[in-house]
């Protein structure tokens, strides 16, 4: 079986004595075991990026766009071998796992361009003889917290822009699939960043903690669920870092009357079921406005039906397992708590049959197939929690103020989208809607990796949503200069009180 360690200063390093299990998700089998950090573990990787840090801050903008598009070009050699990582710890299909990395390469690519990213302004003469700019610097040793459900690609929201602006970067992966941040750690030696820069500490709230705690960690970027994203961003505040921590999400689907019913339904099954639903940007919840409800939902159905469920290495499968037994015990457990609530179980993922012919409750591994619940109440908890996995909720509602008033009220606003063909309907929308990330006709709304992705209210804690044009200015600062260059003809001395003029 597999040993993962942590990276640090350019190599593996063993670490403390406790480990905790990894598994195949298809076969529920332990495939290796996971060394997890002790605080003695982070401050090295935190000596070893605070001791590299002066020099790669001092490296031209040009070395560190040239190291970039090293590591992009080897993230794309690598990427089947990345995505083989990820299909086996995390359990998602082939296919899926390599769209994860090539959105994270969106983000890679942007970075690229860091010599224009960082260019600043400047002002000649606002006063006289006398100049003003504003540059942007790094901020120092800064690290990323990331979740199980993209082992690539969120990492690659916070890494690659901190590390273009001259920072040093200590990444904390999830413990449930950890392999792919080594791989990305021997890339980066690979293209040439120095040791130290990029560092990796496997581990658990142990790690984290020490991570918030430490005195020369000046930023942290988490994505998690909701109350470990509001403890991170307390807890790191309270500690006197930078923090940008998103939350859950429960997005929302509103199909008005006049839309393509062929379009939603194809939509609704993609965005509800790929990657098992552990998205935070999947749609869970689909608000029908009457009279759309019994054709949209025998639609759905329909399409579920034809849904091939099987391992990620499977080349047949569409959908695989979840990542772990206690998750997919706790979502199935949302099926008989919505039919009590008062919904109609139209499609029980239970009885899903997985690649072999056997229901996936009866697989081994961490099965639950797709699953709709048609009638779902409003404000039950099916409806509002966040159940992250292959449940697709239908909510009938009688008009789109309705469906709006439900979305606004949720203590969520991460993603939404909305199916329409009236523009002013749409427009309307997109200006009424308390979301961070609005879809028309559109699904997952997940931004270019030149726009920033983020949501309102409890889906982020913190001023900055990730990459883009915010995610430059999270891992920097800004300065203003004022600067005056005497002529050399200047002489004598003035005591009056200084004026601009």
């Amino acid at each position: 079986m597999k040993s993962v360690k942590h990276w640090i200063n350019g190599a593996l390093a063993d670490g403390g004595s406790r480990t905790q299990e990894i598994y195949n998700p298809a076969t529920g089998e332990v495939s290796g075991a996971v060394a997890m950090a002790t605080a003695a573990d982070v401050d090295a990787a935190v000596a070893a990026a605070l001791a590299a840090f002066p020099a790669w801050r001092d490296s031209s903008l040009v070395k560190r766009s040239q190291v970039l598009f090293r590591f992009r070009e080897l993230m794309y050699a690598h990427r089947d071998e990345l995505a083989a990582l990820i299909s086996a710890e995390h359990g998602k299909v082939h296919s899926d796992a390599l769209g994860e990395v090539s959105r994270g390469l969106e983000v890679v690519e942007f970075a690229c361009g860091i010599p224009h990213l960082l260019k600043g302004g400047f002002s000649e003469g606002v006063s006289t003889r006398v100049d003003s700019y504003s540059i942007r610097q790094p901020l120092g040793v800064v690290a990323g917290i990331t979740p199980f459900n993209f082992p690539a690609m969120v990492p690659m929201w916070m890494y690659p822009i901190a590390i273009a602006c001259g920072n040093a970067f200590i990444l904390k992966p999830s413990e449930k699939d950890p392999s792919a941040s080594l791989l990305m750690a021997r890339l980066w030696q690979e293209a040439g960043l120095p040791d130290g820069v990029f560092n990796v500490v496997q581990g658990d709230k142990a790690a984290v903690d020490r991570l918030l705690e430490h005195p020369d960690v000046k930023a942290v970027s988490f994505v998690g669920s909701t109350p470990i994203a509001r403890y991170v961003y307390e807890t790191g505040t309270a500690h006197g870092k930078r923090v940008q921590a998103l939350g859950g999400a429960k997005n929302h689907m509103l199909v008005l009357p006049d839309a393509d019913l062929d379009l939603v339904a194809d939509s609704a099954v993609s965005a509800g079921f790929g990657s098992a639903g552990e998205r935070c940007m999947a749609i869970s919840v689909v608000l029908a406005v009457d009279p759309v409800g019994d054709d949209l939902v025998k639609k759905i159905v329909e399409r579920v039906d034809k849904l091939v469920i099987g391992p990620g290495d499977d080349p047949r499968s569409e959908m695989g397992p979840l990542v772990t037994g206690p998750h997919r015990d706790k979502v199935a457990s949302y099926l008989d708590l919505g039919v009590s609530e008062g919904a109609t179980l139209v499609v029980d993922g239970r009885r899903t049959e997985v690649l072999g012919g056997a229901p996936a409750a009866e697989t081994p591994g961490f099965w639950l197939g797709p699953t709709v619940l048609d009638h779902v109440p409003a404000g039950s908890r099916v409806h509002t929690e966040e159940i992250f996995g292959p449940v697709l909720s239908i909510v009938r509602v009688s008009s789109y103020e309705e469906g709006l008033k439900l979305i606004n009220g949720l203590e969520f606003g991460n993603g939404t989208a909305v199916f329409t063909n009236d523009g002013g309907a749409a427009r309307r929308f997109q200006n009424e809607v308390e979301v961070g990330m609005i879809g028309i006709n559109v699904p997952i709304p997940v931004p270019m990796a030149f726009y920033s992705f983020g949501g309102w209210k409890s889906s982020l804690f913190g001023d900055t949503h990730v990459h883009g044009t915010e995610g430059v200015h999270f891992y920097t600062r800004g300065k203003v200069v004022t600067s005056r260059w005497l002529d050399p003809s200047h002489g004598g001395v003035n005591l009056g009180f200084p004026t601009n003029g």
